[in-house]
């Protein structure tokens, strides 16, 4: 079975970590989710995990968001399908450090 090969833009933080470009491309295995797209930017990056998720619960650590397509899918399920222009190489999975304050 071939995966997905689908592009994750990191913000600088996060590629200066992994010691990789800001774009990255990774293949994902399966349902092309915003778990299994994490599950292969972690395994890639070993270096990252802990960083976007909490490692116990898996779920999206608070200071991250995540885009594609001009919409926050932050709010989606771990579970939830990949914009299709995602899953086609079109657009990218954005990883953005959300800044507070006032």
């Amino acid at each position: 079975m071939s995966g997905t090969t689908i592009r994750v833009v990191l913000p600088s933080p996060l590629s200066t970590l992994a010691r990789s470009a800001r774009v990255v491309e990774v293949q994902v295995e399966g349902a092309p989710t915003q778990r299994s797209l994490l599950d292969a930017l972690e395994a890639r990056y070993p270096v990252l995990r802990g960083t976007i998720r909490e490692p116990a619960s898996g779920l999206r650590r608070p200071f991250i968001r995540f885009f594609a397509c001009e919409q926050d899918l932050s709010g989606q399920a771990p579970g939830s399908p990949l914009p299709g222009p995602v899953v086609s190489g079109k657009e990218p999975f954005i990883v953005v450090g959300a800044i507070a304050g006032g």
